[in-house]
């Protein structure tokens, strides 16, 4: 912002117009959405040279799944690849309250029999802990 208001010839005190906020925004979604895209582009190619793979569909939950711009991009990603992915997203009304996301996550979860019962589940530790703690 410093450098766009010493181009407008503004002070350190003076405020940017409406439509310079908006670019900045706007800048920096499209630059925050190329980076998910690069990431999910990355893991969609991982997932379509591996033949044990089975991922063939992408969940966008939580308050960033509201933003239009996001969705419509992440969308045609799902289309672009080789074999289309199914692509879910709640609707926007359901995107912004934590408890509607996670009620909406656990439906999802039960229409595919996901469970968190412990009986009969392989634990696996994510830190292998030892004696030796790095002493």
């Amino acid at each position: 912002c410093k450098n766009l208001k010493a181009e407008r010839g503004l002070g350190p005190e003076d405020e940017l117009d409406e439509q310079d906020k908006a670019n900045i925004a706007a800048s920096f979604q499209n630059v925050a959405i190329k980076h998910i895209e690069q990431r999910l582009k990355r893991a969609m190619k991982q997932c379509e040279e591996d033949p044990e793979c089975q991922i063939k569909s992408l969940a966008v939950v939580g308050g960033v799944a509201a933003n239009k711009e996001l969705r419509s991009r992440l969308q045609a990603i799902c289309d672009g690849c080789k074999e289309p992915w199914l692509m879910a997203v709640p609707p926007p009304r359901l995107c912004t309250d934590q408890g509607t996301m996670s009620a909406w996550a656990a439906i999802e979860r039960i229409k595919v029999g996901s469970t968190d019962e412990a009986e009969g589940q392989d634990v696996f530790a994510r830190f292998p802990f030892s004696g030796d703690m790095g002493e």
